[in-house]
C-alpha cells in the first residue's frame, strides 16, 4: 500500500465541547466525530478499501480499522480502545474507539497541538444550575490554520452568535499578534515555589487562563502533582496560547 496523504481537518470539520468550567469562564477541548473519519476514510481510500470491526480484550472494547493494501494483497490494520460515555454506554465506547483508531491512521491527529482554549466569563454566559456553573452557549471553529507539521498555528472560535470568543492569529501569515480581552483573573497559587510552579504561574499570569481549567485538564490537583511529561505538556500548550489584554 502506498503512503496516502491524510489531510489536515477542515474548520467546519471540528466540533468544540466545553472541558471545564467556572465563574470565571470555560475551557473548550476540539474533537473530531465519528461522521467525520468515516467520510475522510472513504474520501482516502475509496468506500469498499476500509473496513472496521470491535473486538473486546481483557474487557475493553476495541475497534480494529483495517485498509485494503493492493500491492501486498492483505488488509493493514490498526486498532484502539475506546471508554464508555455517561448516556450511551455501549454505543458511546464503541464510537470512541472507532475514532481512536482513526487517529492510529493520522486522521485529525493535529488536533493534538491544539492551544489552550479558554473563553473568559466576559465573553459567554454562564449560569448557575442544580449547584454547578453551565452554559448553554455553542461554540463553532470559524477558521484554522497549520504549519508544515501538520501542527495548529492559526484558530478562531464563534459561539452562536457569530460572535469571536476565541483567536489566534498565525504569525506565519500575520507579524503582528491581535491579542483579545480576557476577563479571567490570575489565581494566586501558594504552593513551594518550586521552578516548575514558577514558570506555570509565570504563564498563567501571561495568558490570563484560570489555574483550576489546567489542572482539570490533566488531571491533578496541584501544580507539585504534575510530573515532568505533564508540565511539559502544559508548559508548551500556555506558551502557544496568546497574552490577555493589558
Amino acid at each position: 500500500m502506498e503512503q496516502e496523504n491524510v489531510r489536515t481537518l477542515y474548520a467546519n470539520e471540528i466540533e468544540c465541547r466545553v472541558g471545564t468550567i467556572s465563574d470565571k469562564g470555560l475551557s473548550l477541548l476540539l474533537y473530531k466525530d465519528a461522521r467525520v473519519d468515516m467520510k475522510m476514510l472513504d474520501e482516502i481510500y475509496g468506500v469498499n478499501n476500509w473496513q472496521r470491526k470491535h473486538e473486546v480484550i481483557g474487557g475493553n472494547l476495541y475497534c480494529i480499522v483495517s485498509i485494503w493494501d493492493e500491492k501486498k494483497k492483505q488488509w493493514i490494520s490498526k486498532m484502539d480502545v475506546g471508554t464508555k460515555s455517561r448516556t450511551e454506554m455501549e454505543k458511546g465506547e464503541s464510537s470512541d474507539a472507532f475514532k481512536r483508531a482513526c487517529v492510529n491512521w493520522g486522521i485529525g491527529r493535529e488536533l493534538y497541538t491544539a492551544p489552550f482554549v479558554w473563553v473568559g466569563a466576559g465573553k459567554c454566559k454562564i449560569q448557575m444550575k442544580d449547584n454547578k456553573y453551565t452554559t448553554y452557549d455553542k461554540f463553532s471553529v470559524s477558521s484554522i490554520s497549520y504549519n508544515e507539521n501538520r501542527e495548529i498555528t492559526g484558530l478562531v472560535i464563534v459561539n452562536q452568535e457569530g460572535r469571536v470568543v476565541y483567536s489566534l492569529v498565525d504569525k506565519a501569515t500575520n507579524d503582528k499578534e491581535k491579542v483579545a480581552p480576557v476577563t479571567s483573573p490570575t489565581p494566586v497559587v501558594t504552593e513551594p515555589e518550586s521552578e516548575h510552579v514558577v514558570a506555570i504561574n509565570k504563564e498563567l499570569e501571561r495568558t490570563g487562563v484560570a489555574l483550576d481549567a489546567v489542572l482539570s485538564r490533566y488531571g491533578v490537583t496541584s501544580i507539585s502533582e504534575m510530573d515532568d511529561s505533564i508540565y511539559k505538556k502544559a508548559m508548551t500548550s500556555l506558551k502557544r496560547t496568546k497574552s490577555k489584554a493589558a
